[in-house]
């Protein structure tokens, strides 16, 4: 063991590391490897870009396909995803949104009768 060398370290500021980054690629642009250099920058504004870019995306996308309805049988409001399957949060009745709008979700051969409610009432003579 060297006790009684001492140790020599230097600190630098932050900066330093900057300068350094930029004097190396001075060099490597004036040696002619400029397109090394150019492929970096390249990548760094693609990283930064692209999720900007896809956040934009993705709100576009959610706008087309996010639905906002009511449940047909108890009218509680609910949010889901156009072409999805879920049940009402209120009665548990399983739906399915087909083109913007919730439906029940009916085994095959159920036929679904909607009630309609009459008003007025006329009779007919013989």
């Amino acid at each position: 063991m060297n006790q009684g060398t001492p140790k020599i370290s230097f600190k630098l500021p932050a900066i330093s590391n900057w300068l350094v980054l930029i004097g190396i690629a001075w060099l490597l642009a004036s040696l002619g490897l400029g397109w090394i250099v150019k492929s970096i920058f390249i990548l760094v504004g693609f990283l930064l870009v692209t999720p900007v870019i896809a956040v934009f995306a993705f709100q576009w996308w959610l706008k087309r396909n996010l639905v906002e309805g009511e449940c047909p049988v108890c009218q509680y409001q609910l949010t889901a995803l156009n072409q999805t399957q879920h049940q009402c949060a209120n009665c548990g009745e399983p739906l399915k949104v087909e083109q913007g709008h919730f439906v029940r979700l009916t085994p095959p051969g159920t036929i679904d009768v909607t009630a309609v409610e009459v008003s007025s009432v006329q009779q007919l003579e013989d």
